[in-house]
């Protein structure tokens, strides 16, 4: 297919004849970024702080000291330990405190202490408030709790526990159930479930989960409570799964992969504090946590099986990336690397990993993968090895002993560098990228520079001598406006960051993806980043959904929907576009055909203030033509919870051609408008 395109009077031509001018393979496909920056919460937990496992912290630069060091943490005296946060006793005298004496396992040792006093009397007992409220509505809530008795207080007694779900402002209960008669021991917990099913949807999230006594009944007694969960219905009904609104949000946008378990997530600020795949599997109580990267601590109830599930439910491809020996500092940047003669153990626990993933039920980790409930074995086509490894110097003897060592036990996994020459001006190193394998590069930056990288992949593999390489937008995004000197600032400054992702943002991203969809022979994946924000807590904007405890406030930004639209209209193999007057800039397009719907795909991007006229020639006979276009009436304009419709896909209004003008080298014409990006599609 060939397009003629003049700026005024723009004219396409594109041969859409199946035995000429296709290129045979589709362009970048747009997947998902897991990257936990500002507690992204896809898992479906409701409770916070649900086994006491650590706390929040941030780090800043002190005076007199290098670099950064934690500022300020929850807990003053051992920051990243435990804390009371998102609890608080009920009734007079009803006392909560941590408790390290009566440890759940070796990963879950800190729990909570109840008193009660001698006199208590009436509703006693506590609650959590969840991540700043929990939403309430009818569906089936799964309810579960350790709880062990004090000898000789609580002797020879049995205990009814009441959960409930509340509103934390008028008090009403809209949903409870009994635990009745419950012999707590003494010398080990017990595990107490149940299900509430509210019959209404509360008014707002301001709500509370409750665990209450008659205080009567409990006067004088203590418990030890330990890892409590409150799971609402999930995604695609998986256990322990994530929160659904999100997850179809995701779903919707129709994505091709999944990156997990995160970036700087995998590294850790030590060694010591990795992501370590094998402590995210298996029963809860085996899973200890860990201080993550981005100043909180994580469950790990998300792990590696649930990632795969994740994939599972959705039908996507995996890219799994796995650790390589180099983790951060407080600092962020450069960190401690394993020497050499230490990569074997990082190579096995790769492979290990790999094989968890892989592996028949014959095998080592398979058969642990099967005793957790999944025999069957999910398929790994990408390993990416490491992340952002530009910040280190020794990536070169890392990346050549993990990927020969890969590559020998699995020779048909596509395996991923994570750095190429972006540390040569610092450590004076090239890297070589064998023929076969794709390079992860990261772009935050401003709108103009991906407008003006459109055409950066053109002809790459020849201008860099990376022959056979292929690659992998593994995060971007427009972080901030465009500014003199085209540097990014990561600090923030209110006057140039961009908060929420922006119609610009999508325009100018859009563009440089088209960029990508246009060089298929190169650019094989493409994620945003990062995806998503809590908008309680958050330490990095923009973000491309933003949520709170209500899910009618999760917001789909202007750059989700440019997402959505390169993800739902990706065609099967990419067009060759020609132009017979002008060239790109203010308009940008590119072409692909959908083998399956025996159509044709044309997105065109307009950054320009005014309309352009548009005219393209199809030698092959259509019998319709339709469009979505996404605009708003400013290049600033933004979602946000209370207008979250600004900039969202709308379908064209497009007069149908005459019948006469079907067939051989038809014209359609059509003016372009202002600031949008549009996909026309030519039904064949």
């Amino acid at each position: 297919m060939a397009v003629n395109i003049t700026i005024r009077a723009l004219h396409y031509c594109f041969d859409n004849s199946f035995s000429m001018g296709h290129i045979p393979t589709k362009g970048a496909a747009v997947g998902v970024h897991f990257l936990p920056v500002s507690k992204r919460r896809i898992y479906a937990e409701l409770l916070a702080n649900r086994a006491f496992q650590g706390s929040n912290w941030n780090t800043t630069v002190l005076p007199d000291y290098n670099g950064s060091l934690i500022g300020v943490s929850e807990n003053p005296v051992e920051p990243v330990a435990p804390v009371l946060t998102a609890w608080a006793a009920i009734g007079n005298g009803t006392r909560i405190t941590l408790d390290r004496f009566h440890p759940l396992s070796s990963a879950i040792p800190t729990g909570i202490e109840i008193d009660f006093p001698e006199d208590a009397t009436g509703d006693v007992g506590f609650q959590n408030y969840g991540w700043w409220g929990m939403n309430v509505e009818p569906q089936q809530y799964n309810v579960s709790f350790y709880v062990q008795g004090n000898y000789p207080r609580n002797q020879a007694n049995t205990t009814t526990f009441t959960v409930s779900l509340r509103s934390n402002l008028t008090g009403e209960v809209f949903a409870s159930s009994q635990i009745t008669n419950v012999s707590v021991p003494f010398i080990d917990h017990v595990q107490l479930s149940t299900t509430l099913h509210p019959n209404c949807t509360a008014p707002n999230s301001n709500n509370t989960f409750v665990v209450s006594f008659d205080g009567d009944a409990v006067k004088g007694q203590t418990y030890y409570f330990s890892l409590f969960s409150l799971m609402p219905e999930t995604f695609m009904g998986t256990p322990n799964g994530l929160r659904k609104d999100i997850a179809e949000a995701f779903y919707d946008m129709n994505p091709s992969f999944l990156r997990f378990p995160g970036g700087n997530n995998l590294e850790g600020f030590s060694p010591q504090t990795r992501w370590k795949w094998n402590e995210t599997i298996g029963p809860l109580i085996d899973r200890p946590g860990r201080p993550g990267n981005w100043g909180y601590y994580t469950t790990q109830g998300l792990g590696l099986l649930e990632y795969l599930e994740w994939t599972e439910d959705m039908n996507i491809e995996r890219v799994l990336a796995v650790y390589s020996g180099f983790s951060l500092d407080i600092w962020g940047t450069s960190g401690p690397s394993y020497p050499l003669d230490r990569m074997p153990e990082i190579l096995q626990e790769a492979l290990d990993e790999i094989e968890f993933c892989m592996g028949n039920i014959t095998s080592t980790w398979g058969s642990v993968r099967a005793s957790l409930g999944h025999p069957e074995p999910f398929d790994i086509k990408f390993v990416e090895i490491g992340n952002e490894d530009w910040f280190s110097s020794t990536y070169p003897y890392r990346w050549d002993f993990m990927y020969n060592g890969l590559k020998a036990v699995y020779p048909n996994i596509t395996y991923i560098s994570t750095a190429y020459n972006e540390a040569s001006a610092s450590y004076g190193y090239n890297i070589s990228i064998p023929a076969g394998a794709l390079w992860d590069t990261h772009h935050y930056e401003e709108p103009s520079f991906f407008v003006t990288g459109f055409d950066f992949y053109d002809n790459w593999q020849e201008t860099t001598n990376n022959t056979g390489v292929e690659v992998f937008l593994g995060e971007y995004s427009a972080l901030q406006i465009d500014t003199p000197t085209g540097v990014v600032n990561f600090t923030f400054p209110e006057d140039t960051h961009i908060m929420y992702p922006r119609l610009v943002s999508a325009l100018s991203e859009g563009v440089y993806l088209l960029g990508l969809e246009r060089n298929p022979n190169v650019c094989k994946l493409a994620s945003y980043a990062p995806s998503l924000e809590d908008l309680n807590w958050y330490n990095w904007t923009p973000d491309m959904v933003a949520f709170d405890a209500d899910p009618s406030h999760t917001v789909l930004s202007a750059s989700y929907w440019q997402q959505w639209l390169f993800a739902h209209y990706r065609g099967t193999q990419s067009l060759p576009v020609t132009n017979s007057e002008g060239d790109f800039n203010p308009l940008f397009w590119g072409a692909t055909l959908d083998e399956g719907k025996n159509c044709v795909y044309l997105k065109v991007i307009n950054i320009l203030g005014d309309s352009i006229p548009l005219t393209v020639n199809i030698p092959q006979p259509y019998h319709s033509v339709n469009g979505t276009i996404l605009t708003a009436a400013d290049l600033n304009s933004y979602n946000y919870i209370y207008n979250q419709t600004e900039v969202i896909p709308k379908p064209l209004n497009i007069s149908t051609p005459a019948p006469a003008a079907y067939g051989g080298n038809a014209s359609f014409q059509w003016d372009v408008p202002r600031f949008s990006l549009t996909v026309l599609q030519f039904d064949l």
